[in-house]
Formats: C-alpha cells, structure tokens, sequence
C-alpha cells in the first residue's frame, strides 16, 4: 500500500519546485488535494498535470507579464486531463503486480495518532460535545486495534475507511449544533477564495472543494483534530 503521506508530501513538493519558491499550501489546495484523493486520482496523474499547467503557464508568460500561480486550483484541468489521458493508457494493459505492504505506518505511530486525536476531541469546547465523546472513544478503540494486530501491520485502507466515516459523522453534527451565522461565514468565505477559480473547475469539483473546505474551518473554528492518516506526524 503507497504511503498516504507521500500523496500530500509529493504534491506539495512538485507545486513549489515549480513555482519557483516555497509556498505554503492554502486550506483551498489542501482540500482540492482531498478530493482528488478520494476520487482515486494517481499521484503519477496529479504531478503529470502540474507540470503540464506549468508549461502552458511559461510559455505564456515568455509573450506578456502574467501573475504567479498561487494555487493548485490553476492546475485542476490539468490534472483531472491527465488522470483521463492516464486511464485510457492503462486500459487493457495487463494489471500490476502487487507491491509489497508499505511498512512506514508501525504500530505505534498508528496507535498515537488515534489516541492523540482521541484526546483533542475531550479538550476541545466543540458545539457537539456528545458526538466528540463519542468519537473520541471509538478512536482510542481503534487505537487498541491497532497495537494488537498481526505481526505484518494493521489493515491500513480498512483503517483509513472507518477514520473517514467518523469524519463525515463527526462532521454531520458539527455542522447540525453550529450557529447558522458562523455556517454562513465559512460559506462565503468559501466562495470568496474560489471566486478566482470557478471557470478552471466543473460544477462538481467547486461543490466538493467548497464543501471540504468548510468542513476544515469547521475544526480549525472549534480546534479539532483530523483522523485521517495523512495528518500522522512523520516524527
């Protein structure tokens, strides 16, 4: 199994290599990368179309002054293009062989990762303090599960499934016990930062960012943890 980190790690690193400088991702692009993830876009398919946007964006830029690129959101065409233009190599091909269990996850890791999210939902002041409980005692089940799992490493994708229902759970009652006032906020603020991307992304993509990207301030506003193990510490 890939290393999830390296989905994230690797986009981040390809967008500021060529950019030309270091940029930190915004929660924008770091949504946009959520989507394409959990649509199944290969990593090969993302770096393919930012390269690809790049160069269109150079070879511009060489016959008139044009603004940097600030964002991946100027990459999404590029990349969902690539993903169909690498879809159609990989059809009839003959399948992969299986790779071998990815062994950058060790049980311990894992385990500190659930309970440490586990903790942060107890901590925080969030406006649904049952569905916290709640969750935060499912995680440290989870935890548990994983320190006493076979010797070859806990099932990380059935893992990572269950950590994303909890999300969309926890999410389902943050956004049910939020004050209309602060939904309203995140939604505009939402539509103001992709106001420069709408006609670079279909109707469906602007909806799953817009919404991923609510959901994030969601937790950023009441200090909550992600579950995900793309958000484990590499320490």
């Amino acid at each position: 199994m890939r290393n999830y980190f390296n989905y994230f790690t690797e986009i981040e690193e390809r967008f500021q290599q060529r950019r030309g400088s270091i940029l930190l991702l915004s929660t924008l692009d770091w949504a946009l990368i959520e989507i394409w993830r959990e649509a199944g876009i290969p990593l090969e398919a993302v770096l393919r179309g930012i390269d690809a946007a790049f160069d269109k964006y150079e070879s511009r830029q060489k016959r008139g002054r044009m603004r940097k690129i600030n964002g991946l959101a100027w990459c999404a065409q590029a990349v969902m293009f690539a993903a169909e233009e690498l879809h159609e190599a990989a059809a009839g091909s003959a399948p992969a062989t299986a790779t071998p269990r990815d062994t950058g996850f060790e049980h311990e890791r894992v385990a500190a990762h659930l309970e440490s999210a586990a903790e942060a939902l107890i901590s925080a002041q969030a406006a649904a303090p049952e569905a916290c409980a709640q969750t935060s005692a499912r995680l440290r089940e989870l935890a548990a599960e994983v320190r006493g799992s076979a010797d070859n490493g806990p099932d990380l994708e059935s893992l990572e499934r269950s950590l994303t229902v909890l999300e969309e759970k926890l999410f389902a009652a943050l956004t049910a016990a939020a004050p209309e006032q602060l939904l309203v906020a995140l939604k505009e603020h939402a539509a103001r930062e992709l106001a420069p991307f709408r006609s670079r992304m279909g109707v469906v993509q602007l909806r799953q960012v817009e919404q991923q990207f609510v959901q994030k301030q969601l937790l950023v506003h009441y200090n909550l943890p992600r579950f995900s193990l793309f958000y484990m510490s590499q320490q």
